[in-house]
């Protein structure tokens, strides 16, 4: 280990003290990645209880786009919170929720009339685009693709492609979901090119094979794979999906949960692409922390349902539409995109150096500041390395950074930093990530010898 990186002994007496209060209390079956607990936290700094300090590169799974207790985000919680927190939308409006929906009708790519709804979580927001696009369409099958995640409830846990953890006796699963090949030309062994050209063909034979085109309501795709593995939608894929969907009459649905809000570069992942979606699937970095998510689209689609069909008790909380505002605001008074794209860029040239020192580095891939690499036993069999991905997960975490993974096999090192993350954090959290992955692969290497 770097002499200058110093070895954190976690958890602490604190964390361990309520660990064993987790254990008893709370239901096994929420899976934690880390075994210390938060106590505050800064910008792109986490402080956990026994006073350890992490550099913040999962951004609770890409919801802390603006980072950390932005004081205009607080200071907005705490106004509206003041005043009141709850009276439930279906019950008696109120004025946050619609300048939160006007704002993001302005924000969202398409030059025709939007409206959007609320929900509290992604999966919800997931589930009600589904219900608008059945309704508005009158078809019931939806497309989606491999590798994908879209949610944990019965509705987007069949959407979600990967078994563990996700959907192993969770069975059954909901009907007239239909799934398409995504994109990964590291795994297909094709270009970008070749892989785009392969998944649109595929596609276009589900609708002799599996289910006719005139049923499908809806193709609902992630621009950038997040639990899947940060796979990135070549250029021209989207666009390519997006005349297929005109050419059936299907609604074009972008997932943009974990890549929207200037994640990839652009305040949407679908902007690279020049494609304006029907339907937009947005939460995480929207409410940096607070539970809201949405839905935005083609007027005549959203309005589709009728009244009473769509919401719920907390959707479009008062207090989150607040936290809402505040955070457009920030993105609106600071370049996050560029910013994303120059994070983006140094992450990157330091895992392709890695990648040259290290075999078990199979791929770096991403958009933007949404970026990972993918761990294999072997570059020539692409066997993936679940257990590498994990080992630097734990020295990651022992050396203070707070690091995540993906992928359908476990074995992508996923970053999503804080965008307001400083030079001198990054590259500190670099190294730490560099030292991590050293240490993994030098004893991988080892142990391989004396085999």
């Amino acid at each position: 280990m770097s002499d200058n990186i110093p070895y954190l002994d976690i958890p602490g007496p604190k964390s361990r003290e309520l660990l064993a209060r987790r254990q008893q209390f709370v239901a096994r079956g929420v899976a934690s990645t880390m075994n210390v607990f938060a106590a505050k936290a800064d910008g792109a700094i986490i402080e956990d209880v026994d006073g350890n300090r992490y550099i913040d590169f999962a951004g609770g799974i890409g919801v802390m786009n603006i980072g950390h207790t932005r004081p205009e985000v607080t200071r907005a919680i705490t106004e509206q919170a003041a005043k009141f927190t709850h009276t439930c939308f279906s019950v008696m409006m109120y004025e946050p929720y619609i300048a939160l929906a006007e704002r993001l009708v302005k924000l969202t790519p398409g030059e025709f009339p939007k409206k959007a709804i609320f929900f509290n979580s992604g999966a919800e927001a997931v589930e009600n685009a589904v219900k608008i696009a059945r309704w508005a369409t009158g078809r019931p099958a939806i497309i989606v693709f491999d590798n994908a995640f879209h949610g944990r409830t019965l509705m987007t846990m069949t959407m979600t492609s990967k078994v563990q953890p996700y959907k192993y006796r969770f069975g059954p699963y909901a009907p007239e979901v239909y799934r398409a090949p995504y994109p990964y030309p590291y795994r297909m062994n094709m270009t970008p090119q070749e892989a785009t050209a392969f998944c649109i063909q595929e596609l276009e034979r589900m609708f002799v094979g599996e289910v006719a085109p005139d049923q499908v309501a809806a193709v609902i795709i992630e621009p950038v794979q997040g639990e899947g593995g940060f796979m990135v939608a070549p250029p021209g894929f989207l666009r390519a999906l997006k005349a297929v969907c005109e050419k059936y009459n299907m609604l074009f649905v972008a997932d943009e949960i974990q890549s929207g809000f200037c994640r990839t570069g652009r305040m949407f992942a679908v902007e690279h692409d020049g494609v304006e979606p029907d339907l937009m699937i947005i939460a995480k970095s929207m409410g940096a922390g607070m539970p809201i998510s949405g839905v935005v689209g083609r007027a005549e689609i959203m309005d589709a349902p009728s009244p009473g069909t769509l919401g719920g008790t907390y959707s479009g909380n008062p207090v989150a539409c607040a936290a809402a505002l505040a955070v457009l605001d920030l993105y609106e008074k600071e370049d996050l995109a560029a910013r994303s794209r120059e994070i983006g860029h140094v992450i990157t040239q330091r895992f392709l150096k890695l990648q040259e020192s290290f075999p078990m580095i199979g791929d770096v891939r991403g958009l933007g500041g949404m970026v990972a690499m993918e761990l294999v036993k072997d570059r020539t069999t692409k066997e993936p390395d679940s257990h590498a991905a994990s080992d630097t997960l734990a020295a990651a975490h022992h050396r203070g950074l707070v690091l995540i993974k993906a992928g359908m096999y476990d074995n992508v090192l996923r970053v999503l930093v804080p965008l307001c993350v400083t030079d001198e954090q990054l590259n500190r959290g670099l190294d730490i990530f560099e030292d991590a992955i050293t240490t993994v692969a030098e004893a991988a290497a080892a142990t391989s010898s004396v085999s």
